[in-house]
């Protein structure tokens, strides 16, 4: 991160966090459509909908501030649709929509942090000059 603070435990936290979750959340989906709750059996199409997931995935192994807000706000596809079929699908489905909407609360809260912790040490670092 060129001309940035210094990485703190907390931001490498709540990068870690939001790395985590984004991961947890594109295998909880492959494996939901795959096998443990597929639309139809033997797999459903709706796996696709796990390689946008890919997409930050670089951003944030890079650091770069504009992929945490973005991802802030594309995530909230992902756990609207993981509350629609929470309350529409029968188990384990609703179960695991359940988990995904939980997924996405816990990436927004730290890609949201993580925004947060880098803009205030971002101010702090320039105040000093």
């Amino acid at each position: 991160m060129p001309n940035a603070p210094a990485i703190t435990p907390a931001l490498r936290a709540t990068r870690a966090a939001a790395l985590a979750c984004l991961l947890l959340l594109a295998a909880l989906i492959v494996a939901w459509e795959l096998w443990l709750a597929p639309l139809r059996s033997g797999g459903s199409w709706l796996v696709l909908k796990a390689v946008p997931l890919l997409a930050p995935l670089p951003g944030l192994l890079r650091w770069r501030l504009y992929t945490f807000r973005w991802t802030c706000l594309f995530v909230w596809l992902y756990a609207a649709e993981g509350a629609v079929r929470a309350w529409g699908d029968k188990s384990p489905g609703n179960m695991l929509a359940l988990v995904q909407v939980l997924l996405c609360i816990v990436l927004f809260a730290a890609c949201a942090a993580h925004v947060r912790l880098r803009l205030r040490a971002t101010q702090k670092h320039g105040e000093k000059h």
